[in-house]
């Protein structure tokens, strides 16, 4: 692994590690996205500084209220700005029944102000050209934090290379402390803790349909960082691999004598299957150079119970 310390003190990714940190459940809530071309390097608000003369002031407020999640991407590699050069833009959809995936083609991001956001929001197709995904997002964006930087590029290089045209450079999805960060679109699934062999094998089941279960963070499009850790009990419990094999249907919290506790409903295959899920307050801290104090909780797995239908 790199080395992502500095200063006496590790960075935030390595002492996550250090202190048992488990990145099911973790991931940022996202049910579709506008992924922006922008090539050179990128400040720690580049995305900010992008959309300002795009869109106008509020216009993404609602899309994203809604799940929409505009990013930044750019090819892996040398980071290299040609201001002529056309801009790739894809637009996408992580909805379970509803995962697709388009490209445009810009010569001016002002291109972009005409799109139709609360569509996009609402996993509505017919902003571009339809094009067969999956692609692979890798969290470089070490101005937010140095983490992402420097656990993330070994991932981007070694995915650039086996899937040159379906890798690419993300900026900031959350969870610094879980780098590196891979991000499946269209399917929707967030993987954290990955080294380049790891996100290999997530890219090969990728390509195959499925999903890989270890280091996944969880389903984007979930309702709940609850549902996607019962999503990901089910999955390791039953082996299923299937992009929608796992799907959480209902939570409510039941009443615990230490912490909170939930009962996730998921549905898995053909049964029905209730997951009680415990988060567990923090037993280890530590402080880390890029994030300060970590202190990472962590959901657990009491039962898991088969319902019977009828």
């Amino acid at each position: 692994m790199p080395n992502a310390s500095s200063g006496g003190l590790p960075g935030c990714a390595v002492l996550t590690r250090q202190l048992g940190g488990n990145p099911a459940g973790t991931a940022a809530h996202m049910t579709s996205w506008l992924l922006i071309e922008q090539p050179g390097p990128w400040p720690a608000d580049a995305l900010e500084q992008t959309l300002a003369p795009v869109f106008a002031p509020g216009r993404l407020d609602g899309p994203r209220a809604a799940g929409l999640r505009p990013l930044l991407i750019r090819r892996p590699g040398k980071h290299q700005r040609d201001p002529g050069a056309p801009r790739t833009v894809y637009l996408a959809s992580g909805v379970p029944g509803n995962r697709w995936l388009e490209r445009l083609e810009v010569a001016d991001l002002a291109d972009l102000a005409s799109l139709d956001l609360g569509a996009l929001a609402a996993s509505i197709p017919g902003h571009g050209e339809r094009v067969d995904g999956p692609l692979f997002l890798v969290c470089t964006h070490g101005t937010k934090d140095l983490c992402c930087a420097v656990l993330g590029r070994p991932l981007a290089g070694v995915l650039g290379e086996n899937h040159p045209g379906r890798a690419w450079e993300v900026s900031h999805v959350g969870g610094d402390r879980w780098a590196g960060n891979l991000l499946v679109v269209p399917d929707g699934f967030l993987h954290g803790q990955l080294d380049p062999g790891e996100a290999a094998l997530v890219a090969k089941a990728a390509l195959g349909g499925q999903v890989q279960p270890d280091q996944l963070r969880g389903r984007t499009s979930a309702v709940s960082a609850w549902t996607q850790y019962a999503e990901i009990a089910v999955r390791k419990h039953l082996g299923l691999r299937g992009l929608d094999a796992a799907l959480g249907v209902a939570e409510r919290p039941v009443e615990s004598e230490d912490g909170e506790a939930r009962v996730v409903t998921v549905q898995g295959l053909d049964h029905l299957y209730e997951v009680t899920v415990h988060r567990n307050v923090a037993s280890a801290v530590g402080t880390s150079r890029c994030s300060g104090v970590i202190a990472p909780s962590a959901y657990t797995t009491r039962t898991i119970k088969a319902l019977v239908t009828a």
